[in-house]
């Protein structure tokens, strides 16, 4: 049985587990593993997730479970995205509970639900639940992903979503291979994403990886030719899981970057700095 959520199409036998570690299949059915496993939850300034020009200065209660369908060296939460359901310590809850929460929250500001941390996608039936509780009871929903995930499950979920930040980890196709990732699929998911709900950009500055000025050069135009208006943040690496042999990125580089990037894009970002 293979799975059609990503590009790794992975075939399945029973009870085996793919690649991501959050899907499975169960009498041949494709499921997600990690479905109401809640493994981090915070109340967060929309800031952090990060967007600048989705509701500025509101909160938003974010939540995450585990699993990956990448495998980046340098991830920020590898402790949840690398998880499988031995590792990973959660508690369940249902939609229908963790929208309760939300409009709990409602007078601090939250104004709904991000899915965010591990890569919230490979819980897809999770997200589309919550997001279609979410929509019912007037909450905003925001996805935070890598955006390596196929046309047709990405069309399906995009009307409850009402904002993505999709990472463009590298210009660079050579560089998706190390991450078993694509970089055509993520193009793809945010030229779609763009014609559909609010989009920002964000790419982690990794030295020595991602961070030449051709690169983020031909990353901007490109991003500009889908719309010169998407927000991008250039972010700050910090020696994280298998890099920590590697320096932060110079401040300096990071906002020359972003000067760069700004001959292509009118709202341009440095983040961590």
């Amino acid at each position: 049985m293979a799975c059609r959520l990503c590009p790794h199409h992975c075939k399945l036998d029973e009870a085996e587990i793919g690649f991501c570690r959050a899907r499975i299949n169960r009498s041949d059915v494709i499921e997600d593993l990690n479905y109401g496993v809640v493994t981090a939850i915070a109340l967060d300034p929309i800031e952090k997730k990060p967007f600048r020009h989705f509701y500025p200065g509101s909160r938003i209660l974010s939540v995450g479970s585990f699993g990956c369908n990448l495998r980046c060296s340098f991830c920020q939460n590898y402790e949840i995205s690398m998880a499988g359901r031995e590792e990973a310590h959660g508690r369940r809850m249902s939609p229908q509970g963790l929208v309760a929460n939300a409009l709990r929250l409602v007078g601090e500001g939250n104004i709904g639900l991000a899915y965010t941390y591990n890569e919230p996608l490979v819980g897809y039936e999770f997200v589309r639940d919550c997001a279609i509780e979410a929509k019912k009871n007037g909450l905003k929903n925001v996805v935070v992903t890598n955006g390596c995930f196929c046309e047709d499950p990405l069309r399906e979920i995009l009307p409850n979503i009402d904002a993505m930040n999709i990472d463009l980890k590298s210009f660079n196709q050579n560089f998706y291979k190390k991450i078993s990732g694509d970089l055509e699929t993520v193009k793809q998911s945010i030229r779609i994403t763009s014609e559909i709900c609010h989009v920002e950009v964000t790419t982690l500055i990794v030295p020595g990886q991602n961070d030449s000025e051709e690169e983020i050069r031909a990353l901007s135009q490109w991003l500009g030719s889908v719309g010169r208006t998407i927000p991008l943040h250039l972010s700050r690496f910090f020696p994280r899981y298998e890099m920590m042999d590697r320096d932060a990125t110079d401040i300096a580089q990071v906002y020359h970057l972003a000067d760069i990037a700004r001959e292509s894009l009118e709202f341009v970002y440095a983040g961590n700095c």
